[in-house]
């Protein structure tokens, strides 16, 4: 019987000390997580978007190298140009938030409930703005013939490669 008390006195060890441990790691994760994504989200916008450093887009960046006429550069541009002010509401807000929530991670203390309220708020702004990027997509590539398709695959197969390679580079 007193074999049987140690054992369950070490499980209930082991059970406090990961409960603790994963209540830590829960404190510690958040504002990190929160953290990268800030930097990268303010990055984003401090180079105008995701696909290029020169604030190009995906008519730059994505579509460069691919012969496009002049109507399709300017079909490009109108769509680019109608997102950016379709999505600027939304953009302004999800800013807004982050800088909201910076504020109450700075002050010190952590409040797990009400940073979980505000990323559900902010995951709900990123998803319609996600779904606006989309359908951005979707509009661009309409534009394009089948050939100029087949040549944005490949060029996306060509980066995905040298993503692919780069990473592996990184981990020797």
């Amino acid at each position: 019987m007193k074999k049987l008390g140690k054992i369950r006195m070490v499980i209930i060890a082991a059970a406090s000390v990961l409960s603790i441990a994963a209540t830590s790691a829960v404190a510690v994760s958040v504002p990190i997580a929160l953290a990268q994504t800030t930097r990268i989200m303010r990055g984003n916008h401090e180079r105008g978007n995701r696909w290029s450093g020169r604030g190009e887009g995906m008519h730059g960046m994505m579509l460069r190298g691919i012969n496009l006429t002049d109507d399709q550069k300017s079909k490009i541009k109108q769509i680019s140009q109608s997102f950016r002010e379709r999505t600027q509401p939304l953009r302004q807000e999800l800013r807004t938030k982050r800088e909201a929530l910076r504020q109450d991670g700075a002050g010190g203390t952590f409040d797990e409930a009400l940073a979980t309220q505000k990323l559900t708020e902010t995951a709900g702004l990123e998803a319609k703005l996600m779904g606006e990027q989309f359908k951005m997509r979707q509009e661009m590539l309409s534009v394009l013939t089948p050939e100029q398709k087949t040549q944005l695959e490949q060029k996306r197969a060509e980066f995905k490669a040298r993503e692919a390679e780069r990473r592996g580079r990184k981990g020797e």
